[in-house]
């Protein structure tokens, strides 16, 4: 049996829950389950350790949870290596990242690490102290234009849920942070143990990295507000029916001028481009679960033809309707085998 590998959480205070709960559970898991597949009593794979910076007046976690860390700051100090230091996010990401404890524990931390991972906002943190220069990175959807706007040496893809570029790895929000991880499990202990993980998670799709964040419309639909938030609503659910501007502008009571004026200011697209992403991601969940076949999916969400369709998940994804059915198939048939 080898040593499990030694991994340290931090963050900043309030750190977002899920952040740090999910990646911990993740790597506590891989070593229950290799112990249960090989008949023996459960041993670590990960000796994880967590700290979180304190701020003054602020709760430890976003959800107002108190937890007590394993690790003091003098002890961080005095670690010689790591094969994981995972910085995580949440509001002390965003808003204490030039921390001087924060920077002090990191520069001291990652070079003594095999890989460098950031959680969520943790890239804030990571960037703030001078560790992601030149980087491809990520992280969650609603923070990717302030990221690069305040780190314009980095390159912020808003899209995937996790990158890898060399030794450092960043996720998107919460949720995608346990994609990440499954990520490392398989790395280090090979396909079969991370898809046991998954199982046992009850996650429905161990997601790969280059996946999009599902959420282009759901931040659309955020920065839409009260003007717009009852037609895209009525959109989501008439996807099937052929939608003119003119008939958009109508239902939000606005000249065809002013609402596409409206539109763009509020969502940073065109109505018909967002339409299209409204349907390009419900024939997305609709081929990822098998639910009816290319004709039915073009009909149900409004493509009009199978042509259309192809490109519009061309445009936006890089693979075709086809191609992109067949990927997410052979990964259920994998996770369930």
């Amino acid at each position: 049996m080898e040593d499990p590998r030694r991994v340290l959480i931090l963050g900043m205070a309030p750190v977002q829950l899920l952040d740090l709960a999910g990646p911990a559970e993740v790597l506590a898991q891989a070593g229950r389950l290799q112990g249960m597949a090989q008949g023996r009593p459960p041993a670590p794979l990960y000796d994880v350790a967590c700290h979180v910076i304190p701020v003054p007046g602020l709760a430890q976690t976003s959800a107002g949870l108190a937890f007590r860390p394993t690790e003091t700051e003098a002890s961080l100090l005095g670690i010689e290596a790591l094969d994981t230091l995972i910085v995580i996010g949440g509001e002390g990401a965003r808003e204490h990242s030039d921390d001087r404890r924060l920077h002090r524990l990191l520069h001291h931390l990652a070079p003594r690490a095999r890989r460098l991972v950031g959680v969520c906002t943790g890239a804030f943190s990571l960037a703030a102290a001078g560790l992601l220069q030149g980087r491809r990175v990520t992280t969650h959807w609603r923070f990717c234009a302030e990221l690069a706007r305040r780190h314009p040496d980095l390159t912020v893809d808003p899209d995937p849920i996790f990158i890898r570029d060399g030794d450092v790895w960043t996720s998107a929000g919460v949720t995608a942070g346990m994609d990440l991880m499954l990520a490392l499990v398989e790395e280090d202990h090979g396909h079969a143990l991370a898809l046991s993980v998954a199982r046992e998670l009850v996650l429905f799709l161990r997601r790969p990295g280059d996946q999009k964040q599902f959420s282009s419309v759901l931040a659309a639909q955020s920065r839409g507000g009260s003007r717009l938030g009852g037609l895209m609503a009525w959109l989501a659910g008439n996807l099937e029916k052929p939608v003119s501007v003119e008939a958009m502008a109508e239902r939000a009571c606005l000249s065809p001028r002013q609402f596409a004026r409206v539109f763009r200011e509020e969502t940073g697209l065109t109505p018909a481009r967002f339409l299209e992403r409204m349907r390009v991601e419900a024939a997305r969940q609709r081929l990822e679960t098998g639910r009816g076949a290319l004709a039915t999916v073009v009909r149900s969400c409004g493509f009009g033809t199978e042509e259309t369709m192809r490109r519009a998940f061309l445009r936006q994804l890089g693979a075709s309707p086809g191609d992109y059915r067949d990927r997410f198939h052979r990964r259920q048939k994998e996770t369930h085998a």
